[in-house]
């Protein structure tokens, strides 16, 4: 009679059931016994469970929120990373244009060395030979040369080129490097 008392006062009353115990058995050892029957237990087991149920979870929250801070952090270094990356491939580029423009301007400077040695081989030969006019010739097209590359374009209006096309010339020269001789022949 007892137990089945207990047990609706169990699943209807849950927190007047230990008063209600109290008062129908004052007595402590009367009290004890059924307080430690089966339905005493399972109410201190549930309660024991939802508290270590709430500590468990509270422990998996403190765990989730230092993993989400760790990945916070790796996520800030990556992309402090990649934009450094990002910095160096943009002063990469930068240097590459301007080595490739010196390159660029170091390849058409020996190329009018080129030509300039080898007219003023020609100039030789021909002096030589004993052919004045085309070593004048050939000196007026040395010092337009040297004009065109220092670019002194004034000094470049006031030279008489003797009817010659010079530009056309040294454009030749310029593609012909190997055949300059005959080039100017």
């Amino acid at each position: 009679m007892v137990v089945y008392i207990t047990h609706l006062l169990y699943h209807r009353l849950l927190s007047s059931f230990i008063d209600f115990l109290r008062r129908m058995f004052p007595k402590p050892h009367c009290y004890d016994l059924i307080l430690h029957s089966k339905i005493g237990m399972n109410m201190q087991t549930k309660h024991k469970k939802k508290k270590a149920r709430k500590h468990d979870s509270e422990l998996k929250c403190r765990r989730w929120k230092g993993e989400l801070e760790e990945i916070r952090k790796e996520q800030n270094s990556i992309r402090e990373g990649q934009s450094k990356v990002g910095e160096k491939l943009e002063a990469m580029e930068i240097e590459c244009e301007a080595l490739h423009e010196e390159s660029k301007l170091m390849i058409e400077r020996s190329a009018l060395t080129h030509i300039r040695f080898a007219v003023m081989l020609n100039i030789l030969t021909v002096r030589k030979n004993g052919d004045y006019a085309k070593a004048a010739h050939f000196t007026q097209l040395l010092r337009y040369i040297e004009i065109k590359e220092t670019g002194d374009e004034c000094y470049l209006s006031s030279v008489q080129c003797g009817g010659g096309d010079y530009d056309s010339l040294v454009s030749r020269l310029c593609l012909h490097k190997t055949g300059v001789t005959s080039v100017l022949s």
